[in-house]
């Protein structure tokens, strides 16, 4: 039965994808909340899609701890989910995102036309420098940063593995960070099939006010998000003995910071 839930749940979730980004790719001629509009519709369709076909709910907490205007949202990255999810709770974002995704068809398109923030990560230095420079012209205006600190998606109870890109923008920016912890990989983990029934959760933390040193913010974000994740995932665990079989837990690891200079 979980195959077969799965099963329906994929099929449905790319149909609707490939629908809405080939026929709402006009919306791109209207500006940026057009394409925004679209990418939260998709985020509810998708939502509502994986509870009543695979029984898997939403518990968003902490939602008063997410601020009006200028603000960077670092979150926790285990899933596809949240790269959707997470832009219901930011009215005029741009992520942070490889630049291989902009040369989708359609999709890539209006990556382009929303003014996200696309980094070619084989410049080095240089990109880190380049999504500084966007970032600043972004939250300047108003607008929210949404990047995934640890850059890609990271199994649930992965050793973490922090870049120095959220600490450059930070410490650049002079806006708060507000940490986002989640337990989405319980129940759709990176490149796997099954969608696991039980509550995605997601816990909007304290934010982090500017003026911190950047290591030291750095240090900070990681042990907030971690602490935090690691907590939702043991809950989930504790309310489903199916979840600890499937994600047997190694020896809890210190977060660590990845010192090379990336986005």
């Amino acid at each position: 039965m979980l195959f077969l839930r799965s099963l329906v749940f994929n099929v449905a979730f790319y149909l609707v994808l490939f629908a809405l980004v080939v026929l709402g790719a006009p919306v791109m001629f209207f500006g940026r909340h057009g394409v925004f509009a679209l990418a939260r519709a998709w985020a509810r369709i998708s939502i509502w899609l994986l509870r009543v076909i695979c029984g898997v709910h939403v518990e968003f907490r902490g939602v008063q701890n997410v601020p009006k205007g200028a603000f960077i949202l670092a979150a926790k990255h285990q899933s596809v989910w949240e790269t959707f999810a997470l832009t219901l709770f930011a009215p005029d974002y741009s992520f942070l995102l490889k630049r291989e995704l902009t040369w989708i068809p359609f999709f890539g398109w209006l990556l382009i036309s929303s003014e996200q923030i696309a980094i070619d990560r084989a410049r080095g230095g240089s990109a880190l420098s380049q999504a500084v420079r966007k970032s600043r012209a972004l939250l300047e205006q108003g607008r929210q940063i949404i990047v995934f600190p640890e850059g890609t998606r990271r199994p649930v109870r992965a050793p973490p593995a922090y870049k120095y890109g959220v600490a450059a923008i930070y410490g650049d920016c002079n806006v708060v960070c507000v940490p986002a912890a989640l337990n989405s990989g319980l129940f759709w983990p990176r490149r796997q099939f099954l969608r696991r029934p039980g509550t995605i959760v997601v816990e909007f933390l304290p934010p982090i006010q500017p003026g911190m040193e950047k290591k030291v913010f750095l240090r900070l974000l990681a042990e907030h998000i971690e602490t935090a994740s690691t907590r939702l995932a043991e809950e989930a665990m504790a309310r489903d003995p199916a979840l600890a079989e499937a994600f047997p837990l190694p020896p809890q690891s210190e977060p660590t910071m990845d010192k090379r200079r990336k986005a």
